[in-house]
């Protein structure tokens, strides 16, 4: 059975795309199937390993997942590619709830065979998020250490939880990982202590930190592990990964 990390956070710029690429690519260097699903308008989960955004989005043509689906350029790593289509877009961010259905079956339906799925999701707490809780086993959420961190959060928990009302044991919290980690700064500290204190064991011990590599690396439509194998932002992917391994 594959494990479907919905990767969410409705607030921009906190790693969550990144954090999408690059735990991708370490689990399929890892030796795991893994496939990641761009759910974001912006494609930049598409763009960011090398391939380019499709004219109409994969999971509302009447078509199989598994046509859709394009091999990239690591080992044992697919992409569901995203879509720019202002059309589509619109279909999937109003979909109701028999539409939404119908999407997790058809997600669902293509999907089952990889050991894991990443669902890169919008910054936003719309349809297109609920329908990638709805579609997944855990939740896997990005925090960047800065003030505003905890900002938000609430609504996010509440919109976590009526999916997990929905979906009885089936979804649950897969794990928080700190992002843009500087512990020179004091900030950073406190942001860490006020997460751990709040969610506990959820938070994963790895952090992520300020790495200008993790940064370029998908200017160049790499993972940070392919672009800069020694940098520090690669060896916390892969620790990461190790953890995420050792939960599951």
């Amino acid at each position: 059975m594959s494990t479907t990390f919905c990767v969410a956070n409705q607030k921009g710029g906190v790693g969550k795309t990144t954090t999408s690429i690059n735990l991708a690519a370490a689990l399929a260097i890892a030796g795991k199937h893994t496939l990641l699903v761009d759910m974001d308008p912006q494609c930049n989960a598409t763009s960011g390993i090398g391939c380019q955004p499709v004219d109409r989005h994969p999971l509302v043509i009447d078509q199989a997942i598994r046509h859709s689906v394009i091999e990239t350029r690591l080992d044992g790593l697919s992409l569901l590619p995203g879509s720019r289509s202002f059309r589509d877009v619109d279909m999937l961010a109003t979909a109701d709830s028999n539409d939404s259905r119908v999407l997790i079956d058809h997600l669902a339906s293509g999907i089952s065979h990889y050991d894991y799925v990443l669902i890169d999701c919008p910054p936003s707490l719309g349809h297109l998020t609920r329908t990638a809780l709805s579609a997944s086993n855990e939740i896997f959420m990005p925090i960047q250490c800065e003030y505003f961190a905890m900002e938000g959060l609430a609504q996010m928990i509440e919109v976590i939880k009526s999916v997990m009302v929905e979906r009885p044991g089936q979804l649950s919290f897969g794990g928080i990982v700190l992002t843009m980690y500087d512990e020179s700064l004091e900030l950073t500290a406190e942001v860490d202590e006020e997460v751990r204190e709040f969610f506990g064991e959820v938070v994963f011990d790895t952090v992520v930190p300020r790495d200008v590599n993790v940064t370029e690396a998908p200017s160049h439509g790499l993972s940070v592990i392919e672009y800069a194998p020694r940098s520090r932002g690669t060896r916390a992917y892969i620790e990461l990964c190790m953890e995420v391994l050792e939960r599951d």
